[in-house]
């Protein structure tokens, strides 16, 4: 605290002299810079919004006003998270289905608490303009309403998140959700189908398919929106059901195998590039993704040329192999070698070097020698 207040004198009696307002300003720019609080804060009015800002709440909610669809990708790494931002996308959902598609598990169950925190930080240091939600695991949020708020607080400032979500609709988890709302974090809900209770499902199935299911998934996104949440997620649901929830609440609903009825839509990452194909990723992929590239088809041709080259002694060829050595100092090299009693040493430094400058030279022509 008196180092705050040494520097808080310390600009104002930069800016008292007349002199210093224009050194006064530069340094408070770049002190700005340096500063981790945000330039548009509420002390300064509200500013024009541009692309490059950070998407926000008001953003989302003035996209759903002007009926325009909210684009999100689940991801959960820094290259993922870079190819969002690149692209433009909405919101980034850091999602529990790490566990499935990027650890090997077939739930979403066993992921932690502290694995998901790894994950969102890879994320936001990657992602610069999308709206950040980061899921919480199973069993990091039932137990209490403290539990719940303890966990979005973390996910907020270990994970760097700008909001979180949470599955289900069960009255303690509604309940949950309020209380994080009133903590002060943003909520995302999600019903329909809930990977996290796959215990009580009886596995990944559907909702909503026959009337009493149907009435559940709008009666509790409807809940979830009076408990507070921003947005909900509408997981594999007939299409039918997601309009009338969409209709029926205030907020965006977000789609995943609901039909093209809700507000926007989410598809995983590596599902909707077709990154991986492997008896693992084809057993949980859902059949309602749609591939947009073949991703993993690229891969696999590219490892396996990479082990053909090396294999056949191709790759690394001259092209690849930059760091030179002028040929007076690959003698004085070999020179020094033999004194030190390494005479095979020298031999195949010698060897190398020769195949090397053939390679480079196939006119014979040593590379340094004009």
């Amino acid at each position: 605290m008196y180092k705050l207040c040494l520097s808080k004198m310390f600009i104002a009696s930069l800016l008292k002299s007349p002199s210093t307002i224009t050194k006064g300003s530069s340094f408070l720019s770049r002190l700005r810079c340096m500063s981790n609080v945000p330039e548009n804060t509420v002390y300064g009015g509200p500013k024009p919004q541009n692309p490059n800002q950070r998407v926000t709440l008001t953003h989302l909610r003035q996209k759903h006003r002007r009926g325009e669809p909210i684009t999100m990708v689940t991801a959960y790494d820094y290259p993922s998270a870079v190819h969002l931002d690149t692209a433009g996308i909405d919101v980034c959902l850091v999602g529990d289905s790490a566990s499935m598609v990027v650890h090997g598990h077939d739930t979403t169950l066993p992921i932690s608490i502290d694995e998901m925190l790894i994950h969102c930080r890879a994320v936001a240091r990657g992602a610069k303009r999308p709206l950040l939600v980061g899921d919480l695991p199973f069993g990091t949020y039932e137990s209490s309403t403290h539990q719940a708020v303890d966990t979005a607080v973390r996910v907020l400032k270990e994970g760097g998140m700008d909001a979180i979500k949470l599955e289900g609709g069960s009255p303690s988890r509604i309940t949950a959700a309020k209380a994080i709302v009133e903590a002060g974090i943003a909520v995302m809900g999600h019903v329909g189908l809930t990977p996290q209770a796959i215990s009580v499902l009886g596995g990944f199935r559907p909702q909503g398919k026959n009337i009493s299911s149907a009435v559940k998934v709008v009666e509790t996104a409807i809940a979830l929106q009076e408990a507070g949440c921003f947005s909900v997620v509408l997981e594999c649901v007939p299409p039918p059901v997601a309009a009338a929830a969409t209709s029926a609440l205030r907020i965006p609903t977000i789609g995943i195998g609901a039909g093209p009825f809700c507000s926007g839509q989410v598809l995983v990452y590596h599902d909707l590039l077709g990154m991986m194909q492997h008896p693992h990723h084809a057993k949980v992929t859902p059949k309602f993704c749609k591939q947009y590239g073949c991703v993993g088809d690229v891969i696999n041709k590219a490892l396996l040329e990479y082990k053909e080259e090396v294999t056949s002694g191709s790759f690394p060829g001259p092209a690849h192999s930059p760091y030179k050595i002028i040929t007076a100092d690959v003698d004085g090299f070999l020179s020094e070698l033999q004194k030190l009693g390494l005479d095979k040493a020298a031999s195949a430094a010698a060897a190398a070097a020769e195949k090397i400058d053939t390679a480079a030279s196939p006119g014979g022509e040593s590379p340094d020698s004009n």
